[in-house]
């Protein structure tokens, strides 16, 4: 005989919305539009706009183009050369902590609540598991803000980038904007800490007990 566990429906909803948050920050890792630079000069920056984000500077040129980009121009960057400012250093790294633990917190909280759905008898342990998770949830989510926040600052006082000649890039924008790299990013994050309170509110929580065990 079948049951329902009908007292953990908000940690499902928690189980979900870390699993949306993940995925963002993912994207937000992989996305260039962190910094977004306005230039007046286009003797190689074609449409006057130049993207930097975690890994590569990009923009669209029609003289210059990287192999496999057509119209896109790409230059990496490395958190072990110098001109990389510390914020993007901060990101490169913080951002993959961040994935690898939510994906632990991820794990996790399927496990958690298999047990729930299929039967546990010990109400303390899966207590303590759900407020693991809770926590590893928050731990993402603190790495992720820290190098968004920061990189947000750096564009709201024009903070400039000493970028190596090979990268065809000004000494400094006419203006700059935050990128959508920073806003997804900022998503994925609140979505982790809401999902992190949702894990750790067990006060009514009462594991089910299956049938075989209630005889």
């Amino acid at each position: 005989m079948t049951y329902l566990a009908d007292t953990v429906h908000t940690q499902l909803c928690g189980l979900w919305l870390s699993c949306m948050g993940w995925a963002l920050t993912a994207v937000a890792l992989g996305l260039v539009q962190w910094r977004v630079w306005v230039v007046s000069d286009r003797e190689f920056i074609s449409s006057g706009v130049a993207w930097v984000g975690l890994w590569r500077v990009c923009f669209n040129s029609h003289i210059l183009v990287t192999p496999g980009f057509r119209v896109m121009y790409c230059q990496f960057m490395s958190l072990t050369e110098t001109f990389t400012p510390p914020e993007i250093v901060a990101g490169q790294i913080l951002m993959v902590l961040s994935l690898l633990v939510g994906l632990c917190a991820n794990a996790g909280g399927v496990y958690a609540l298999r047990n729930a759905y299929f039967g546990v008898e010990k109400n303390p342990s899966i207590r303590l598991l759900f407020y693991a998770v809770g926590a590893l949830l928050m731990l993402a989510a603190a790495m992720s803000v820290v190098p968004l926040l920061w990189n947000l600052s750096s564009v709201a006082t024009n903070q400039t980038i000493r970028f190596p000649p090979e990268f065809k890039m000004p000494p400094a924008p006419d203006s700059q904007h935050v990128g959508n790299g920073v806003w997804v990013g900022l998503v994925g994050t609140v979505m982790m800490v809401v999902s992190g309170l949702l894990f750790s509110h067990l006060q009514n929580f009462k594991p089910s007990v299956s049938t075989f065990l209630q005889r």
